[in-house]
């Protein structure tokens, strides 16, 4: 059975408290449901993790890349500017797909360029808390297609 892991950098913690109209109104415990639910539907297993920390979100990658078969990625800010972060990700040699709950390209200038991007498999922005059960059903299918 495969295994990804859920990554969510900086303030995706205050989801449910911070402004609805970009990040709904479900709290990062009530996101991580959903996804349990689409996980057990399509029959892979996840883990978690959240950090405001760009350190800890770095050791919990190379903690994980020996029992995860891809990440779904949150960044948070660190998603512009987050150059640690990312070579962790380079490092990790796991696919993985960077998601926002809102559009970053509708939004302030600083927020339309992700230093993931040009290493994540793609990018899924915008549908709220369905841009990471998009993520994870469309890494779930990759990852299957490709041990074949």
């Amino acid at each position: 059975m495969s295994r990804f892991l859920i990554l969510n950098g900086p303030n995706l913690n205050m989801l449910g408290l911070r402004d609805a109209g970009f990040y709904g109104v479900k709290t990062l415990e009530e996101v991580n449901a959903e996804i349990r639910v689409v996980a057990s539907r399509i029959g892979v297993e996840v883990e978690f993790y959240q950090s405001n920390h760009e350190g800890a979100l770095v050791d919990c990658i190379q903690e994980a890349r020996d029992r995860v078969d891809g990440l779904v990625v949150n960044g948070g800010a660190l998603t512009h500017y987050g150059l640690t972060l990312k070579d962790a990700l380079i490092d990790c040699r796991k696919p993985f797909i960077e998601v926002h709950l809102s559009n970053p390209l509708a939004r302030d200038e600083w927020r339309r360029h992700s230093v993931l991007s040009d290493i994540a498999r793609g990018q899924i922005a915008g549908f709220g808390w369905r841009s990471y059960t998009a993520a994870l059903e469309i890494l779930a299918a990759l990852v299957e297609e490709e041990s074949q």
